[in-house]
């Protein structure tokens, strides 16, 4: 399902200010291992990929100031976060709810696409491999995070759901019949 034009959330203009001066680094190695261990769980992800697997994806969420560049390295991934606009053979750019969305399935991504909520450069083959390889996996990113939460797990999981109601962003995967 996706959104009406306009409807998708976005990432409040007083939070990306402060990623405006905040070190990436950091947070590209913390990603990267996120990514890693998401890899070591969900193989066929980056198998999925096939003549992609070691190709160079630009994620750009147009809320924030930078983007996220994803080399899936036959699955050892890296993530590295920059300003400017990054260098990779296809770049996929809208708001940080779009994305998310369109990992936990509550978006429709043609239908992002057709309502420019989404925007797709270069290599589109490239692009559509990573959206199918994202699709078959069925990634919940909360799930993914909160796995390494030990006692903390549920009732983090418990933050998320609330988050992910009052915010309208999906940080959750949908459940059958419960998408937007």
């Amino acid at each position: 399902m996706s959104p009406s034009p306009g409807q998708i959330p976005q990432f409040p203009a007083v939070l990306a200010t402060a990623f405006r001066a905040a070190p990436l680094s950091p947070l590209s190695l913390s990603l990267t291992m996120f990514s890693r261990g998401i890899a070591r769980r969900h193989p066929a992800l980056f198998r999925r990929l096939g003549e992609y697997s070691h190709t160079r994806f630009v994620l750009d969420p147009t809320d924030l100031p930078f983007v996220i560049v994803l080399e899936p390295n036959g699955g050892a991934p890296r993530v590295t976060l920059m300003r400017g606009p990054g260098e990779g053979a296809a770049r996929i750019a809208g708001p940080l709810a779009a994305l998310l969305g369109l990992v936990h399935g509550a978006y429709d991504g043609d239908a992002l696409f057709f309502s420019r909520d989404l925007v797709v450069e270069g290599d589109t083959s490239a692009a559509l491999a990573l959206r199918n390889a994202i699709d078959d996996s069925e990634l919940d990113l909360s799930e993914e995070i909160t796995r390494y939460c030990g006692p903390m797990k549920g009732p983090l999981h418990k933050f998320f759901m609330r988050i992910e109601h009052y915010s309208g962003v999906s940080l959750t995967r949908a459940q059958e019949g419960l998408a937007w």
